[in-house]
């Protein structure tokens, strides 16, 4: 089941290891009470907004639902993920990501952030052409 809320945002918290800061909205797959995956979206800046991604058992139907959440009800050309975590890149390319750089020292000394951008235009889970 897809939920929003504190719930699903405290999970993408926990796992990245810091708070993030409101605003932001959050939506997650919940089984058997418990989150198992979520994405949370903060730093909206009209065409683009920043995406948090955690966890595991990610669905097409929740896939849907991020991509309906990104490019038709916010009407971003674009999210954008930063991680240092492979299996989050993954995900990310899994959607129709592409690794456009990195940031370093992101996450701390030594610890680089990867920059993956998902257009609209590439999303795999569902097409969200202009109207």
């Amino acid at each position: 089941m897809i939920v929003v809320g504190e719930k699903p945002a405290k999970f993408v918290s926990d796992r990245i290891g810091f708070g993030l800061c409101p605003p932001y909205s959050a939506m997650g797959i919940e089984r058997k009470g418990e989150i198992v995956a979520a994405v949370l979206f903060n730093n909206f800046e009209g065409a683009d907004v920043h995406v948090s991604i955690a966890g595991q058992g990610w669905t097409p139907g929740f896939m849907r639902a991020v991509g309906h959440y990104a490019f038709n009800q916010l009407d971003c050309e674009r999210m954008t993920a930063i991680t240092e975590q492979p299996a989050i890149c993954k995900i990310a390319k899994r959607m129709g990501g592409e690794v456009e750089g990195r940031l370093r020292n992101h996450f701390g000394l030594g610890r680089d952030g990867i920059i993956i951008g998902i257009l609209r235009a590439d999303y795999r889970f569902g097409k969200f052409a202009r109207e």
